[in-house]
């Protein structure tokens, strides 16, 4: 049995955080494991009351938010285990989820990152990932499959390759980091895990979706489901991750789809919606592309 290292990152939500400690306690099928929880800059520093609450976890304070990539990068510093559990806080595990993943990196050598079938919490009937079609490099765009689909079985045959593992919960084999890095920083939030699994097929690895194991997600509790902040590191990252993994000419044709197409597009839902203060941020999002190279550390 290897060593399994579930990292999970805090950030103003001490409350998500314990519900996921909570169901973390419940895993009965795989005992082998090692808890790392990362607070990334928390107003108010939760660690000193954690350290006496659960004194076999090992917790680590950022004094800064190092966003998703950076808080998880520091748990991955850290961990000991053979295989690691990178897991949303607002998610609640099922006992025998550990024990799922780890099987199959244990029997496909192959398969560098594994995700579970994730279902919303909020309804446990209802999918939001079993996996995710290729992307289409031109529009950034691809397709996360069973999303918001009622869970009948239907995709319960389907364990096996996909294109991209889900960043909310993806257990990755640490021999996979030594050839492929860890994610990378300048992303900040989200695009970082779709980055990362680029580098790690490159690196000749395969990503899977195991779909009897099961995870639940309380999505989008962490930015809101409508914020400032995720309008604009969503459509600036999108810019990012094209630049970062496609050919010059690709990127062009992106640039080109996304400034006729999907900018207009935005700017017209964003004034239907009122949201009028989300305009300017797709361009900040656009000019941040045009004047930082892809490695910039610049926010």
């Amino acid at each position: 049995m290897q060593l399994v290292s579930i990292i999970t990152v805090n950030y103003n939500h001490k409350h998500l955080t314990e519900a996921l400690l909570a169901s973390i306690s419940t895993l009965n099928a795989y005992k082998d494991i090692e808890i790392i929880v990362i607070d990334n800059g928390s107003a108010k520093n939760p660690v000193p009351i954690w350290q006496q609450l659960y004194p076999t976890i090992n917790f680590i304070r950022s004094e800064i938010n190092l966003g998703f990539a950076g808080g998880n990068n520091l748990g991955i510093n850290a961990a000991k285990g053979d295989y690691i559990f990178l897991v949303n806080n607002d998610t609640e595990i099922t006992p025998a989820l550990i024990a799922r993943l780890a099987e199959t990196l244990d029997n496909h050598h192959e398969v560098g990152v594994v995700s579970p079938k994730i279902l919303y919490w909020e309804d446990k009937q209802i999918l939001q990932y079993a996996g995710y079609s290729p992307m289409n490099y031109v529009t950034a765009r691809n397709r996360c499959i069973g999303l918001q689909e009622k869970d009948k079985g239907q995709y319960d045959d389907k364990t096996g390759p996909t294109a991209y593992a889900h960043g909310a919960a993806m257990m990755v084999r640490k021999t996979v980091i030594d050839h492929a890095g860890l994610m990378a920083e300048n992303f900040f939030l989200y695009y970082e895990e779709l980055d990362w699994i680029e580098r790690i097929r490159k690196a000749g690895f395969k990503i899977w979706v195991n779909m009897q194991a099961i995870i639940y997600h309380k999505e989008s509790m962490s930015v809101g489901k409508k914020s400032a902040l995720k309008e604009y590191y969503m459509n600036r990252n999108r810019i990012l991750f094209i630049r970062k993994n496609t050919s010059n000419l690709t990127t062009f044709l992106f640039y080109f789809y996304f400034i006729l197409v999907i900018t207009p597009r935005n700017i017209f839902h964003y004034l239907k919606q009122k949201d009028y203060t989300f305009i300017p941020l797709i361009f900040k999002a656009i000019w941040w592309n045009f004047t930082n190279g892809v490695d910039s550390t610049k926010k």
